[in-house]
């Protein structure tokens, strides 16, 4: 059975980045969850694919050529071979990628999508329901989570504003409660750790450290 491991939690709990530096680590593949309504919004501008069609849209969303490639200091993430690391992030394909992710037969060609992404020799998976709905039967699950105020404080400087600038941190923690709040409680795939998963609370921890720690779990595993 090839590897996979899950990183899940919400927003601003630093998954991303773990996954990333877990996936160099090992040579293991990496999932990007979160990209792929944006890759699927990018993929039907380029194909002229219209966007009420819904039908058409989880076609191109099942056959897209993605790949996530890792290094100790960013993931590029290409499309049919073309770095679109900064297209996805445009505001248009942010808004279209909104528009079609309400689409349920999008979500279960996503589904079926990216558990094509466990290839040898292994997978780390980053996304929010990885181990409850994608990939249940995962060797290690990991639900990464921080205080809110802590998620704010890190999300205000990557933005970088001085932690002086209470108005911003203000907006930024509202937005982050109230997000929490709406992925766990949302019908499908809500926001919750796997049964079996490991929740570790990084708020007093460094990037190094949670790093360390689920190299050192998933060297338990493996052994």
């Amino acid at each position: 059975m090839i590897p996979v491991i899950t990183i899940d939690g919400p927003s601003g709990a630093g998954k991303g980045t773990i996954s990333r530096l877990v996936a160099a680590e090992k040579g293991f593949h990496l999932l990007d969850s979160g990209a792929l309504y944006r890759l699927t919004a990018l993929s039907c501008v380029n194909q002229n694919v219209d966007v009420e069609n819904i039908s058409q849209v989880a076609v191109t969303a099942a056959n897209m050529d993605i790949v996530f490639e890792v290094d100790d200091e960013l993931t590029r993430t290409r499309l049919s071979g073309q770095d679109v690391s900064k297209a996805i992030r445009e505001e248009r394909i942010g808004m279209l990628a909104s528009r079609v992710a309400a689409y349920p037969a999008l979500r279960q060609a996503l589904l079926e999508r990216q558990r094509t992404f466990r290839q040898a020799p292994g997978l780390v998976a980053d996304g929010r329901d990885m181990g409850t709905v994608v990939f249940p039967d995962a060797s290690l699950k990991i639900f990464l989570t921080a205080s809110a105020e802590e998620r704010a404080r890190r999300r205000l400087l990557q933005l970088g504003e001085s932690l002086d600038n209470k108005q911003a941190y203000s907006t930024i923690l509202k937005d982050i409660v109230d997000r929490d709040e709406k992925d766990s409680q949302r019908k499908t795939a809500p926001l919750k750790p796997a049964a079996d998963a490991l929740v570790l609370d990084a708020t007093d921890m460094s990037i190094k450290e949670v790093k360390t720690f689920i190299l050192n779990k998933l060297s338990k595993v493996e052994s």
